[in-house]
Parts: structure tokens; sequence; C-alpha cells
């Protein structure tokens, strides 16, 4: 997740945010998405740290799905393949690190397996996450597993911000990632593939993604580099919602972006923001296209400013996002930063427990926000100035089924 994005500061543009909320709030619904990412990447949320015995692991993955269960929630966003690599037992990339401590060392079990069966058995659906072209959070290939991909195949390999990534630009490089994925989807029966904000990578001041070879080859038909970019991200998206459709009919594909697609400035279909990120110019990914199309069946932008924040105002982009999502069949939910409340180091409306609270309040003058998504399970698990907790006393007294 880009939690720590930039944002500038000044300016201001004007934007059709659709049509005035309702004057009063709807009930909750009997059906809604109650949903909180568990990020495994760098032990973020699972497991508490790489080495733990099985046993172990296994009992920290349980205790987050009763977590969820014992919050109202409904959905658990489980990242299985953090870094290019797996946390069930893949024939196309190694075991993750953050297992054992050593990439390609096996864990003694299959945490997607038992996450997916014991997800249903406590009637929470499980959406199996997966970051599409993160590489490693270094630059050293040689600090991959000898039969890793990459180190077999250097020249799909793009250094950047001192990290490596997939170049998406290589149509081998699509396949592969899509069969990487689509292997989990086979074997086990989730209940959606997940995608985050990640595709082309956040940009870094004074560094370019060099992607001039393949850009060089197969990049002619566009107007520019950025238009190519765009298409082979939407080549992604279609494909592997196609491919999922194919494997398993009943499995969802949903997409959280960042919460900003473009600035009214830049676009005038662009929310009221001044975003120092903008998600169609600077990660290439069109999402905005991609519910309009219908090309996803749900989109979790992720709004994770508090309500009144200048440069990104959740009460400005919450409606803007219900325009783009009104008449579509891609389902809204809203991203929520739990992980900010009672952080010192954030803007004083977070230090208040009520904040998020008042997120869902808003939400529900929207009839096209068919839920929430919660950043992460540990601040779910934790909940430090009890906002967690005043979103289930004011909102969540009931449980609810989650979306089919």
């Amino acid at each position: 997740m880009a939690a720590l994005s930039t944002l500038a500061t000044t300016g201001s543009a004007a934007a059709d945010t659709g049509r005035a909320p309702a004057a009063a709030g709807r009930p909750r619904a009997v059906t809604e998405m109650r949903g909180v990412w568990l990020a495994t990447v760098a032990n973020r949320d699972w497991p508490s740290r790489p080495g733990l015995t099985a046993a172990q692991q296994r009992t920290e993955l349980i205790a987050h799905l009763d977590t969820a269960v014992r919050d109202r929630l409904n959905t658990v966003i489980f990242q299985v393949r953090p870094t290019a690599d797996a946390l069930w037992p893949s024939p196309y990339e190694p075991w993750s690190q953050y297992l054992t401590g050593t990439q390609g060392v096996a864990p003694g079990w299959d945490p997607l397996k038992t996450a997916v069966e014991e997800a249903h058995v406590r009637g929470l659906q499980l959406h199996a996450w997966f970051n599409p072209y993160r590489i490693a959070n270094h630059t050293d290939p040689t600090k991959l597993v000898a039969s890793h991909p990459a180190r077999k195949h250097p020249d799909w390999v793009v250094t950047y911000g001192g990290k490596l990534y997939y170049n998406p630009g290589l149509p081998q490089v699509r396949l592969f990632v899509e069969n990487a994925i689509l292997d989990a989807v086979r074997k086990y029966p989730v209940d959606a593939v997940h995608f985050d904000d990640y595709f082309y990578p956040y940009p870094v001041a004074g560094q370019t993604f060099d992607d001039d070879a393949a850009y060089d080859k197969y990049g002619g038909a566009f107007t520019d580099r950025a238009a190519w970019r765009r298409d082979n991200i939407d080549r992604l998206i279609r494909e592997t919602a196609a491919r999922i459709k194919q494997i398993r009919p009943g499995t969802r594909f949903g997409i959280s972006p960042f919460g900003v697609w473009r600035n009214a400035a830049t676009d005038p279909r662009g929310s009221d923001t001044t975003a120092g990120v903008q998600t169609y110019d600077d990660l290439c990914a069109d999402t905005r296209k991609w519910v309009r199309e219908g090309w996803i069946d749900y989109i979790v932008p992720q709004l994770y400013w508090n309500i009144g924040f200048a440069p990104a105002d959740y009460a400005k982009l919450l409606p803007w996002w219900a325009a783009v999502a009104r008449g579509s069949k891609t389902r809204l939910y809203a991203g929520e930063a739990l992980y900010k409340a009672g952080d010192p180091a954030q803007p004083a409306a977070w230090q208040d427990p009520a904040e998020l609270s008042r997120h869902l309040t808003l939400a529900d003058r929207y009839p096209e926000v068919g839920g929430h998504v919660f950043f992460a399970a540990r601040d779910v698990a934790v909940d430090p100035v009890g906002a967690m907790a005043r979103v289930v006393a004011d909102h969540y007294g009931q449980p609810a089924k989650p979306p089919r």
C-alpha cells in the first residue's frame, strides 16, 4: 500500500462529484463489504517475524481470522505474493522469505490453503492478494534464491528506486505474472483475486524506469511512452480478469488503487484534489477506465486521508468515486487508513478515535459505496486509540453477509 505517497499542499481545482448526498444516512446494509488487509510484506501484519514454527505461524494466522470475526468483519484480504514469491507451494516462484527467513525454504505447511479453509469455516471470505511486478525491496539479484525466475531471466528485470521490478512492457513478463497468480486460483477456492496500488512504480526523484528496449520493440503503435505503459497495464487487467473467469467462474477480481486517479487541474474529469501522485499519470494505471468498462468486479480506492484534508479530502474523494462507479458493473468499497488512527505523526483529525466512524457515516449517504476495507490487520488487533472499536460500536452492531 502506498500509505506514505507525497501530496502537494497548494492549489485547488473544482470537479463534479456527482449528485448531492441524501439528507440522512440509509440503514446499514444486510450485505456489505467489511474487510481487512492482512499484509505479509516485511512481516507487516503476519507472521510477526520470520522463522516461527509452522504451529506458531498457524496460531497467529488463526488469531487474525478470529479478530475479524470478533469485530463483525466478513472479508480478509490475504497477501500471498508480496515480492515475486509465494505463500503456497508454487511451481513458478519460491517460498516467501517472510515465512522462514530464507527465500525458497518450505515452511512445513500451506498458509494459503489453511487461510481459505479456516476463513470459510468462520463465514469469512478470503481474497488472495498479489503484487504483480515487485521482485525485491533491494537491488541485488544475488540475494534472490538461485532458482528465482528473475535470476534466470535478468532481461525481465528493471532496477529502480532501490528495488527490483519485473518490466511490465514485456509480453513474456505479463504471461509469467498471470500464470504465477492463476496457479493459486486453480488450486484453492479463493473468493477473489486482489491487486493493490503497485503497477508501474511510484516516481522517485532523479531516477528513470529504464524500459527503453521494450518500448523500442513494442511501443511503435503508441503516441508516447505513457500511453504504451497504460496499455501494458490494461492488458494485464483484462487478461487476468478473463482467465480468472475461465478457471474459477465464481471468483471475483478486485483492485485497490491509490485514491487519486487524476487531479481536476490535470483533467476536468478528475477529483477536487491537489495530490502529488496521480495514478493515471505516475503509475500508468487508468483505474477510472477499468471501472467504467467493467473490467474488474470491485474497486477499493485507498482513501487514506481525513475529512477536511485540503490536498485530498475524504469528503470530496468519496463522492467522486461514487460518481465514477455509478451505473457501472464494478462495485465500490472505500479503503480506510486505520493505521493512521492515533499516530502522532498524522494530522490532528487522526488523534480523534471517531474520525473513521465519521467516514462510514458519510459513506452511508452514497448508495454506490458498498462497504469498507481497513488497513491493516495488526491495527485491527491492537487498535491503540479505539478507532476500530468505535467503528464496530457505531456501525457494525449486527453481522453482515459479504458481497457475492
